[in-house]
């Protein structure tokens, strides 16, 4: 299962250059002067130093690290939803994805001024919001238009009338139906329609340099204010170190990093950050053949998470044979691990933690 997260923004505020950082892309980073509408994909990989200890130990044929699949869409402007700029039908390319990362400037740059004029995080922030929640509204009043314009309306219309009513209302109150409590069986009604304003929403906070050193930028208590009202994770990164980090050669990332007080970069802290929101962990199969991390959501239980393998390891699970990566580091080799008695054998039930090492057994 590969993550999906959407990467929203307004023009001009680093969006498709963060893009090109986190999936090692060439992507156009001015694409909307030239009113185009393509939405840029791209994956990119979750740093884990687990995996790369586990590859240097078992120096596998294949490593392979969990990832994040990327969409890059074009920058919103203020009335997208009425047609300004280029309008938001490219909205539709990222109704799919499982969270919305929102790319918000804080730095200033003469050479790119911001479309509004003036830089204000807070302000930028409410006008996607308005323009995700009239791209939401056109999506249900279309629908209920539909509905009504029937000769009889269909017993089974008649509830997703009542909670596609109740989504509009919020709407129109500039609530997110991620904001409502909606029981199971309204969030069955809506789930095909995967709205934009439903979706788990990441604010990464676009930096200059200076702003970064001193971690502050304009505004910043009422941006981190308004996440912590609605419960958004803020990440502040700095594109233009970023930018600096990437062009150096491995040996240097580390020194130039200490310099800057940073343990790693903000890349790998992004995608990161939208793995840990989801509440998705990695479990590691390792052998001389490969070395690889599975993403699984937290609370899963070891024979669904043989089944991310394969469905015959799920089908005919006998056992799950888990080490815990601490262990493993700490002593140095699997014949360490199990000399000290601390592999263990569960069964199915057995809910998967971050960072096990598993080997299933099984029979088909």
């Amino acid at each position: 299962m590969n993550l999906n997260c959407g990467l929203i923004g307004l023009p001009m505020v680093g969006k498709t250059t963060i893009f090109n950082l986190l999936t090692g892309a060439d992507a156009e980073t001015s694409n909307f002067l030239t009113g185009k509408t393509e939405t840029n994909r791209g994956t990119a990989v979750v740093a884990d130093r687990r995996v790369d200890f586990l590859s240097s130990m078992y120096k596998p044929r294949k490593t392979i690290h969990a990832m994040i699949q990327f969409s890059d869409v074009p920058g919103l402007v203020q009335g997208a939803s009425q047609g300004q700029g280029v309008g938001n039908q490219f909205l539709n390319s990222i109704r799919n994805v499982d969270m919305l990362a929102h790319i918000v400037r804080a730095f200033t740059n003469d050479e790119a001024p911001h479309v509004n004029g003036e830089v204000n995080p807070l302000r930028d922030i409410e006008t996607i919001n308005i323009e995700l929640l009239l791209a939401d509204m056109e999506v249900i009043e279309k629908r209920i238009e539909r509905i009504k314009s029937g000769k009889k309306i269909k017993k089974e219309n008649v509830f997703e009338l009542e909670v596609l009513k109740k989504c509009l209302d919020a709407l129109e109150n500039e609530k997110s139906i991620g904001q409502l409590d909606l029981n199971e069986n309204e969030k069955l009604i809506i789930k095909n329609y995967s709205f934009l304003t439903e979706k788990p929403v990441l604010l990464v906070i676009n930096m200059d340099e200076k702003q970064f050193k001193t971690k502050s930028y304009p505004g910043k208590k009422q941006v981190e204010a308004y996440a912590g009202e609605r419960g958004m994770p803020c990440l502040e990164i700095c594109g233009k170190i970023e930018m600096e980090i990437s062009q150096l050669p491995a040996e240097d990332r580390e020194l130039f990093m200490a310099d800057l007080d940073i343990s790693e970069s903000g890349i790998d802290r992004l995608a990161r950050a939208a793995y840990d929101y989801l509440g998705l962990i990695s479990f590691l199969t390792v052998g001389a053949d490969e070395v690889k991390a599975w993403t699984i959501q937290r609370n899963t239980d070891a024979r669904r998470a043989a089944g991310k393998i394969h469905s015959d390891i799920e089908r005919g699970f006998i056992r799950a044979e888990v080490v815990k990566y601490r262990d493993l580091e700490d002593l140095g080799s699997m014949a360490g691990v199990k000399e000290k008695g601390l592999s263990r054998l569960e069964g199915k039930d057995y809910i998967v933690e971050d960072g096990d090492i598993i080997n299933f057994r099984f029979n088909v």
